[in-house]
């Protein structure tokens, strides 16, 4: 009973402490003139990273076995496939089923395609390195991951001098912490982003213990869990946010922090992993790294087109699904 409560409360804990980061992180970036998606890709992604960049980091430089390491190079591998998959899929759901509160006509997409094309593109080339590195051993492995910082920080350059949206195109709703202000103070919206990140990141490691207590009573594989179930509970906060913002008619902010996560996982975890591990995949990774480039290939196809209806969004769901079925025969022969 414990462990339900525990595991429900840290769900709305999550929820509406998104409510309040979201809101936040808008304001944060008007604050210093980022455009929404620059806001989305560089100031909310990083944010709600942070999480599942800590549990790699503690499970590959704290880790004191190698079960304990391959946690690390587990959630490397599965937070790009969540975000991919699920998190893409959940936003078009949330636009479909919310389109007459909406006021929309049809169910397109409304972001600047181009851009978010080419971040499929940059973050499948990323991606495709990491994956290729993890099928190889060699001395000089480790200090490749200095490579990967740097491909985030020039990731990072590029939002910023590309942020083509002016803030004044975003409505903002008032500050929660400073609801009567026009224009809120610096220290009351810094105030209420840090506090509903830290609330995030608590509530989050909260859920994902829940969840593998919750798994280990129902006599789940411990590697099911830990490969399926683990992270998508890590990358909660990105799925969260992006419903909250679609609610809200704002796809754009929410699918540039979906971008900017992918890219986030692509790289900082990836090079914790690289520094600390031999970073060699076995079968459900590889499978893993597999589906996720199918999942970025069929994006990118669609953006490209520029012109995306949600509904078109929902399918990618399904190599998830691929994922989880495998994990669980490979470890149940």
């Amino acid at each position: 009973m414990l462990t339900a409560f525990l595991f429900l409360l840290s769900a709305g804990a999550i929820y509406f402490a998104c409510e309040y980061f979201v809101n936040g992180v808008e304001w944060f970036g008007r604050k210093l003139d980022l455009g929404a998606t620059a806001t989305g890709t560089v100031l909310a992604a990083f944010g709600t990273a942070l999480p599942e960049s800590a549990v790699t980091f503690v499970a590959v430089i704290f880790g004191k076995t190698p079960e304990a390491r391959d946690i690390g190079v587990g959630a490397a591998l599965g937070g790009p496939l969540v975000l991919a998959t699920i998190a893409y899929a959940v936003v078009g759901l949330a636009l479909w089923s919310n389109r007459r509160r909406l006021q929309r006509a049809d169910c397109l997409v409304r972001v600047g395609h181009g851009r978010l094309a080419r971040d499929q593109s940059w973050f499948l080339a990323i991606f495709v390195v990491k994956c290729g590195l993890g099928l190889v051993a060699f001395a000089l492995k480790p200090w490749l991951g200095v490579l990967f910082l740097a491909a985030y920080a020039l990731y990072v350059w590029r939002e910023l001098k590309d942020d083509d949206t002016a803030p004044e195109e975003e409505e903002l709703e008032p500050l929660k912490f400073q609801p009567r202000a026009a224009d809120p103070a610096l220290s009351r919206v810094f105030l209420q982003t840090l506090l509903a990140l830290l609330v995030i990141a608590v509530a989050s490691r909260t859920f994902v213990a829940q969840l593998e207590a919750i798994g280990a009573a129902l006599q789940l594989s411990p590697h099911l869990v830990a490969l399926v179930l683990s992270p998508v509970a890590t990358e909660l906060p990105e799925t969260v946010n992006a419903l909250i913002w679609v609610r809200q008619g704002k796809e754009r902010l929410a699918l540039a922090n979906i971008s900017g996560a992918m890219m986030i996982q692509a790289t900082i975890p990836s090079s914790l992993a690289l520094f600390a591990t031999p970073w060699l995949f076995d079968a459900p990774l590889m499978v893993a790294g597999v589906l996720t480039g199918v999942a970025v290939v069929y994006l990118w196809m669609l953006f490209r087109r520029g012109r995306v209806d949600a509904r078109w969004l929902v399918p990618v769901a399904v190599l998830y699904g691929v994922f989880a079925a495998f994990v669980a025969w490979h470890f149940a022969r």
